[in-house]
């Protein structure tokens, strides 16, 4: 009768290591699954978030080498007819102001946020203006405050979609010139030069 307590004991043993190991088994089979879900799902999101930016940071290193090309071109032009492009350019200015009796009035670089949805693009953009003439100039000067806020306002509004062509930069120009004019007057604003764009 000892012998076969012994062997009860013995084979609940047994059954008991049996039952652990198939449960160590689906344990591991089951940390593996998750893990590789893990590894999966992140290596999809981390593809699929450079797959998607990486095209928008191509549209916009485009948009910026094309114009970093155009300026580059409008300068080599200016010096194949002056020679000096910087001083040809000065000297266009100073006869402009002669001839027709035009004012170039620099302003201070814009910087805003761009009313994109996601609210990470920004503008920075510095002009020069030509108006009539000098009491024209100095009213712009005057009323400073004023045109800083319409501009400010006006370039504030637009997304990046609304800058990245080359015909959206013109018509820019074009609403700048009608903002102007309506803190100015009329025609006394003649054109808008955009000299610094950044779009970032």
């Amino acid at each position: 009768m000892a012998k076969k307590e012994d062997k009860a004991p013995a084979e609940v043993a047994l059954d008991g290591a049996a039952e652990a190991k198939p449960s160590k088994k689906k344990l591991i089979i089951k940390l593996v699954i998750l893990i590789l879900l893990l590894a999966l799902l992140g290596g999809g999101g981390f593809f699929g978030y450079k797959f998607f930016m990486s095209k928008k940071a191509a549209a916009g290193g485009d948009n910026a080498t094309e114009q970093k090309t155009e300026e580059a071109g409008a300068h080599d032009e200016k010096k194949a007819e002056g020679g000096h492009g910087e001083a040809k350019e000065g000297a266009d200015a100073k006869g402009a102001g002669a001839e027709g009796g035009s004012e170039l009035v620099s302003l201070p670089p814009f910087l805003v946020n761009l009313a994109d949805p996601q609210g990470r693009r920004y503008l920075k953009l510095a002009l020069d203006i030509e108006v009539k003439d000098k009491p024209a100039a100095d009213q712009l000067n005057k009323n400073m405050a004023k045109v800083k806020d319409s501009l400010l306002l006006l370039l504030s509004s637009k997304t990046y979609d609304d800058l990245a062509s080359i015909e959206n930069k013109i018509l820019l120009k074009k609403e700048i010139v009608e903002r102007l004019t309506l803190v100015l007057g009329e025609q006394k604003v003649l054109r808008v030069y955009i000299t610094e764009i950044v779009i970032q």
